[in-house]
Parts: structure tokens; C-alpha cells; sequence
């Protein structure tokens, strides 16, 4: 069996920065275990793989230790893919996936997602959460992730997580946040037991992350950046039970996948 991969730095314009996502094109559905033996052996935070089924495209992704419902970042980096290598002829690609119809448009610089809108809620902390993070008190919040709101920037950019106990917590992740110093607001997102300690630009988050800050900046267009090693910028709106975001992708290596049947 061969398949054809693309890797993609999403939310970025330049290589080595963003998020890198695995993009595996197919014609029909592989075995699940196969596809999560792929995910694992690419080692990246996210391989999407998609089909083709007319209408729409049905998209799934997986990380290096199973498949998760939501992942930004690799939907940017598969309309890449479509737009760019697949010469995908529709304004816009609907993806069917386990979170609903999800919706990508390309404009002359951008590509555009359309996803829903997730508000956290306030909520009391759990124990092994705050001494995970080294933070004796913060405001937290609760959605598909743990939101944890610090007092700035800086506090956010000197996180130092203990991975293990993280991996104790019953929700996907973890994800720190603050206002920004030059954007509107700046976070970090841990999910340690999808095998992803530290995931770089992450899309789903800003989901969540997008109405809380909204509603706290009172404005529905805001601009975030996300501190980890490999930063990346993202554009965010609220319209009404959607957010949208805007972010720019840029190919790394294409190639293929020899399986011996």
C-alpha cells in the first residue's frame, strides 16, 4: 500500500514556526489501528487524514496516542493541502468530523475556519491542577479543556508544568492564558495524555478561548498568539455561536507511506 503525506506548518507563513500537521490524502477508509499507527509513527501533534465523499470531505484526526474530536491546526494544514496540491475547485471546503460541519475558505493571503463556539465556565479549581502548574491561585475555567486565566504575559510564558500530573485530569487538556502585551491575548496548551506535552499553535483551543476574551475585552475580532516555542499568530471572531479563524499555512516535505500488506 502506498499513501501519499504532506507535512504543513499551520498558522504560520514560515517554515519551522506554527504548528506542523501530517496531511494523509485517501481514496477510500483504512483500518482505524492503521491510521493511529500512522499518527504515531509521524510523532506529530496531529495527523488528519481525510476522503473525498463529494458533498463534503469527511476529515479525522489523530494524535501519536489516539483520535481526538476537535484539531485546528491540522484542518488549516488539510484545505492546504486540498487548495494548493489538490486543486480543490469550490470557495469553500465542508469537512465532515466527529465535532459537525466544519467550513474552510482561502482569501488572497488567509485561509478562514468556521467552528463552533465554545464558552468555558468558571469553575472551582480542581487541587492537582493548580500544583501541576506551580500556581497557588488563578481563576479557572472549564470547557472540552481546563482554562486557567493568569495575571499576564509573563506569568503565562513561565509556566513549567508537571506533565505526569497533568495526565491525572479528566478533560483533554490544559490551557493557560492571559492578556497579550501586543495582541489581545496570548496562551500556552498542554495535553500530556494525547502524548502532545506542549502542542505549539493550537486551533481548537482558541474555540474556547475566543468568547471568553470577547466577552472580557468587550469586542468580537481580537488577535492571539500562542508562547510556545514555535509561536504562532491566530485571527479570531465571534459570530454568534461561531468563532472564525484566520491563520496562514506553509508546506515543510510531501511525500509517500510504504506499507507492506
Amino acid at each position: 500500500m502506498e499513501l501519499k503525506i504532506y507535512q504543513v506548518d499551520a498558522f504560520t507563513d514560515k517554515v519551522f514556526e506554527g504548528n506542523p500537521a501530517a496531511v494523509c490524502p485517501l481514496n477510500e477508509w483504512i483500518d482505524d489501528d492503521l491510521m493511529q499507527k500512522i499518527a504515531e509513527e509521524n510523532n506529530l501533534s496531529e495527523t488528519a487524514f481525510f476522503v473525498d465523499e463529494g458533498q463534503s470531505i469527511a476529515l479525522r484526526w489523530f494524535t501519536p496516542k489516539a483520535e481526538i474530536d476537535l484539531c485546528g491546526h491540522a484542518t488549516l494544514a488539510a484545505a492546504h493541502v486540498l487548495f494548493k496540491h489538490l486543486n480543490y475547485s469550490k470557495q469553500v471546503i465542508s469537512f465532515t468530523t466527529k465535532s459537525g460541519l466544519l467550513e474552510v475558505s482561502q482569501t488572497n493571503t488567509d485561509y478562514q475556519l468556521s467552528f463552533p463556539a465554545t464558552m468555558p465556565l468558571e469553575i472551582k479549581a480542581p487541587e492537582p491542577l493548580l500544583e501541576a502548574l506551580c500556581v497557588e491561585s488563578a481563576s479557572v475555567l472549564a470547557a472540552f479543556d481546563y482554562v486557567v486565566v493568569l495575571k499576564s504575559q509573563q506569568d503565562v510564558q513561565n509556566i513549567k508544568p508537571d506533565f505526569d500530573q497533568l495526565k491525572t485530569l479528566d478533560l483533554r487538556g490544559v490551557i493557560v492564558t492571559a492578556l497579550g502585551d501586543s495582541v489581545d491575548f496570548v496562551s500556552r496548551c498542554f495535553f500530556p495524555k494525547y502524548g502532545v506535552d506542549e502542542d505549539p499553535v493550537t486551533g481548537s483551543a482558541h474555540c474556547e478561548l475566543t468568547p471568553f476574551w470577547a466577552k472580557q475585552l468587550n469586542k468580537n475580532k481580537l488577535t492571539a498568539k500562542q508562547l510556545s516555542k514555535r509561536t504562532g499568530l491566530v485571527g479570531c471572531e465571534l459570530i454568534g455561536d461561531k468563532v472564525l479563524l484566520t491563520g496562514k499555512a506553509v508546506d515543510y516535505m510531501f511525500g509517500s507511506i510504504f506499507i507492506e500488506s
